[in-house]
């Protein structure tokens, strides 16, 4: 049976990495930039409080607890709101390792990490998120997060071999999870295929859809496989999904036409064919409604676009570095090392 989420994980390029964490004791408080990517955290030990800012009335988070945020809003995490939050950027940077250290004791240990994703296609994922999840360790869906935590724990505490990549599986896992904890609650959802995905009626459509894109889809096909009258399943699958079901179909044909247009050589023809397009011609006037662009240069674009970002990414991360101003040696590491 064709998985679509794990069509859209791999599709998006989903990477769990766990980039460090910090122990804390006494009162304390950190705020943290805006993160840039969808950004995951574990309360290993104690509790504290999470912010967005000074106006949003602040979450308390206990031990065990995991959360997900991929708002690009700057937030702060404390146990005592009253302290006057550090900058994190500077406390990770002058940690000799990827866990800082605040204050006396270890009241509160945190793990962190975040997603990578493909920058071409991770909005497929990211923009269906919410801006907060919160999986508490206290409800009944959270056991199995609390296992794979305690795993982690383990495994970044022994540091056996095999550690780094044992790590991103176990945090891939917890990602997956807490994803899923997300869809038990899809009455809440927002429209999208997140939303139709947690559907019963819904899910096989897109299951169809999915697993054979170039098949000439017609809407009393999809209606049958949903067990509706076409009006109803129309009406449905739009308040589910937020888009019609052709519509939908069409969407996902351009992703998958876009990823292969900037990462293999097939001809525009082939690819045309392979998604159930009658005609190149016919393929490249909706690829361009879609992108604005035809097919042959939208491909010649997405190469450079992606030549250009090879080269920016030189010197690679962990190269030391000078910043020009101080004269003093940096690493390309301390951005990352913020969980």
């Amino acid at each position: 049976m064709n998985d679509l989420f794990s069509d859209i994980l791999q599709f998006t390029q989903a990477q769990s990495v766990v980039s460090g964490g910090f122990t804390a004791g006494g009162a304390w408080a950190l705020r943290f930039p805006a993160p840039d990517k969808i950004k995951f955290f574990a309360l290993v030990k104690g509790n504290c409080w999470f912010r967005f800012n000074d106006e949003d009335e602040p979450l308390r988070l206990e031990e065990g607890d995991v959360f997900l945020l991929a708002a690009q809003r700057s937030f702060v995490l404390a146990g005592d709101l009253t302290q006057a939050p550090l900058d994190a950027v500077r406390v990770f940077a002058a940690s000799d390792n990827k866990n800082a250290k605040l204050g006396e004791g270890e009241d509160c240990i945190q793990i962190g990490g975040h997603i990578k994703l493909d920058p071409a296609s991770g909005g497929l994922l990211s923009d269906v998120l919410p801006p907060f999840i919160h999986v508490r360790a206290a409800s009944p869906q959270a056991s199995v997060l609390r296992w794979l935590l305690d795993q982690l724990v383990r495994e970044r505490t022994a540091q056996l071999p095999g550690v780094g990549i044992a790590s991103s599986q176990l945090a891939q896992l917890m990602f997956v999870q807490i994803l899923r904890v997300h869809f038990s609650t899809a009455g809440t959802l927002a429209a999208g295929w997140l939303r139709a995905l947690a559907d019963p009626r819904i899910a096989p459509v897109l299951r169809l859809m999915h697993g054979d894109p170039g098949h000439p889809w017609q809407l009393a096909e999809l209606a049958r496989a949903a067990a509706m009258s076409r009006t109803s399943f129309a009406l449905h699958f739009k308040a589910v999904a937020g888009v019609a079901p052709l519509s939908y179909l069409t969407d996902w044909r351009m992703r998958l036409a876009e990823r292969a247009l900037r990462e293999s050589d097939v001809p525009v023809a082939v690819l045309a064919r392979s998604l159930g397009y009658t005609s190149e011609s016919a393929f490249s006037s909706a690829f361009k409604r879609v992108n604005g662009h035809a097919p042959k240069p939208y491909r010649i674009a997405a190469r450079r676009a992606l030549e250009t970002t090879e080269a920016s990414s030189s010197p690679s991360q962990g190269a030391t570095v000078v910043n020009l101003a101080t004269g003093i040696p940096a690493t390309l590491e301390t951005a990352a090392k913020i969980p």
